[in-house]
């Protein structure tokens, strides 16, 4: 499977948007984006946060070759709308375009584990992290190179593309999973039917809105260190990297960002890759350390007693090996914990966590960036 973006959700995109920042103010004591990243990282994790928190009760409905179609559409409008924009508000919207995409799709991505051996949460977490990581770096090494964020954007319409031929050409399904209809996999009378079989009457999920509710509780154990898991690293990626600014240094403000975001995503595809080696059930502890981090770097937003950007590298990549391995290991626990009936809809339910620990970030983040930025 070729995911969408997850942690970036619109990960390009967002970087693509890093345009913004081409009036900064350096009058104020930090040199500052009139829009605050945090702003993006809204509009971005927003509509898949609707969708996280709704899907879970209706998507069973709709069969995964419709889902994979419109996020394949949704992507596509995405980078078009930001390549060919006029206005910062329509930028944006193409954020937005990108949201529902990722939401859709790690949602979808996610339940279809299911279907397969348990290791193929941990090759999702690691292609997830590597298309951060490859986000990342085609977008930091080609606008170094020479070319324009325009362009480099509009580069990325192979990628939904790409998602196409994968998943309807490449990506070997098991047998009972159809495309286009809804049938069911039960082999167990008590099984939940996901889908139906073209030559059977369609039946009504046997897990009850009640049970759902109940298996989201069960789920919150792991659901809870996530969320803040994802609070801290965000915060960090969206309220402090851009007040981490270095003047004495070799890289304008612009190119620290995006060198912040890579060392970030290659973080979260190592910690994410190593799925199958360590496992860890007490996701808290990394929870803990997270949050460690984004106090730490706080003081030094305020107090800038750290000597060299080399020491702000290294947390950075700290901080993703952090969050990738938050993230691989949580969805591989729900997958071996949870019974095979149950398995499916945990795997999609349990992926909200993440997406509103980000958008809590955002929403904190946001008038912190413009405290930050008033200041003399």
């Amino acid at each position: 499977m070729i995911p969408l973006h997850n942690d970036t959700e619109g990960s390009e995109l967002a970087r693509g948007l890093t345009l913004v920042r081409g009036q900064s103010n350096g009058t104020g004591r930090y040199d500052c984006n009139p829009i605050s990243t945090a702003a993006i990282l809204l509009a971005d994790i927003l509509p898949t946060l609707v969708i996280k928190l709704t899907a879970p009760f209706f998507i069973h409905h709709i069969p995964y070759g419709y889902r994979v179609v419109l996020c394949s559409l949704t992507a596509l409008a995405s980078f078009l709308v930001v390549c060919f924009s006029v206005s910062t508000s329509m930028s944006i919207l193409g954020v937005v375009f990108a949201s529902v995409s990722s939401g859709l799709g790690e949602f979808t991505f996610l339940s279809l584990t299911s279907f397969f051996h348990s290791d193929v949460v941990s090759y999702w977490s690691s292609g997830t992290g590597f298309a951060g990581l490859l986000g990342a770096l085609s977008y930091s090494g080609l606008t170094q190179a020479g070319m324009s964020p325009r362009h480099t954007v509009l580069l990325m319409v192979i990628i939904p593309i790409v998602l196409w031929i994968s998943y309807f050409h490449l990506l070997l399904r098991p047998g009972e999973l159809s495309n286009w209809t809804i049938q069911t996999t039960c082999r167990r009378p008590e099984c939940q039917p996901i889908i139906e079989r073209p030559d059977s009457e369609v039946r009504e999920s046997r897990l009850t809105f009640s049970k759902r509710v109940f298996i989201i509780r069960g789920l919150l154990k792991y659901m809870i260190p996530l969320g803040m898991i994802y609070f801290a690293e965000y915060f960090i990626n969206q309220g402090l990297f851009e007040l981490l600014f270095f003047r004495k240094c070799a890289l304008n403000h612009d190119g620290q960002y995006r060198w912040y975001q890579t060392l970030y995503q290659c973080g979260v595809f190592i910690s994410r890759s190593s799925g199958n080696c360590f496992h860890l059930q007490r996701i808290w502890i990394l929870a803990i350390l997270q949050i460690l981090n984004m106090i730490f770097l706080l003081f030094e937003v305020w107090y800038a007693f750290i000597p060299s950007i080399w020491i702000i590298f290294v947390i950075i990549l700290y901080e993703g090996l952090l969050g990738g391995g938050g993230y691989v290991n949580t969805f591989r626990n729900i997958r071996l914990e949870s019974p095979e009936e149950e398995r499916e809809f945990a795997m999609g339910a349990a992926s909200v966590a993440d997406t509103l620990g980000i958008a809590l970030s955002g929403a904190v983040a946001l008038p912190f960036h413009d405290h930050m930025c008033r200041l003399d």
